[in-house]
C-alpha cells in the first residue's frame, strides 16, 4: 500500500488514473441506477408539463437568475417539511430541464409556493419587495411588468422541450400561438403575468401530502 501511495503521490499520470476510476465507480454506483428507477424517470402523480405561459414564466426565472438566491428543494428534515411542506421528490422535476434543485438560499425556498399568496401579492413583492416584506434584501423587477411576451420563443421552448422527452402535443404548441381572443394564454402577456404563473404552479402536485 505504501508503495502505491507513493506513485500516486510522486507521478501527477497516476494521480489522475486513479481518480478517474474512484469517480467512474462512485458514478456507476450512485448515479446509473437511478436512470432506470421509475421515480425518479416517471412524472410523480399529479405532476403535468408546464402551460406556455407557466413555461415562459419559468424562462424568465431562469433568465432573471432567481435561483441563485432561492432554492426548489425541500430536505427530507422536520425543520424544513414544518416549514415548507412535503420533502422533494425527483418525480416532480421529470419536465424540467434543467431542473432547479440546489442548496443556494438567500431567500426561502419556494418548492411548494403555489396558492400560498395572490397574484396581486406577487406582483406588489417582484415591483417592490418591501411593500409586502419589510427589511427584505430581494431585488426590484419593475422591468417585468413591460417586458411582453412573444409566443414565438414560446412555441421554440416548446419544441425544444419535447425534443427531451417532454410531452407536448401539437396542440399544446398550437395553443401558445392564439390570440387571446382565441383563448391564448400567452398573447398580450408580460414577463411579470409569465413568473406569477409559474411559481403559482410550484409544488402543487404533493403540497398537500404530508
Amino acid at each position: 500500500m505504501n508503495k502505491i501511495q507513493k506513485l500516486v503521490e510522486e507521478h501527477v499520470g497516476f494521480l489522475i488514473v486513479f481518480t478517474f476510476l474512484v469517480i467512474s465507480v462512485g458514478l456507476l454506483v450512485e448515479v446509473i441506477p437511478l436512470m432506470f428507477s421509475k421515480t425518479v424517470t416517471e412524472p410523480a402523480p399529479g405532476v403535468e408539463p408546464y402551460t406556455p405561459l407557466q413555461l415562459a414564466g419559468r424562462d424568465v426565472y431562469i433568465k432573471e437568475g432567481c435561483y441563485n438566491c432561492h432554492s426548489q428543494m425541500i430536505r427530507p428534515f422536520r425543520a424544513e417539511t414544518e416549514r415548507y411542506g412535503h420533502y422533494s421528490v425527483a418525480g416532480e422535476s421529470v419536465y424540467d430541464h434543467p431542473f432547479q434543485w440546489g442548496s443556494k438560499r438567500t431567500g426561502p425556498d419556494l418548492a411548494r409556493e403555489g396558492g400560498l399568496r395572490s397574484d396581486t401579492w406577487h406582483r406588489m413583492h417582484l415591483i417592490d419587495p418591501r411593500q409586502t416584506t419589510p427589511g427584505s434584501n430581494m431585488p426590484a423587477f419593475p422591468w417585468l411588468e413591460k417586458n411582453k411576451l412573444n409566443p414565438e420563443d414560446v412555441v421554440a421552448s416548446m419544441k425544444a422541450l419535447r425534443k427531451v422527452g417532454v410531452p407536448y402535443t401539437d396542440d399544446d404548441i398550437k395553443q401558445a400561438t392564439l390570440s387571446a381572443d382565441e383563448g391564448g394564454e400567452v398573447d398580450g402577456k408580460t414577463e411579470m403575468d409569465a413568473l406569477i404563473a409559474y411559481l403559482q404552479g410550484l409544488g402543487l402536485a404533493l403540497k398537500n401530502v404530508r
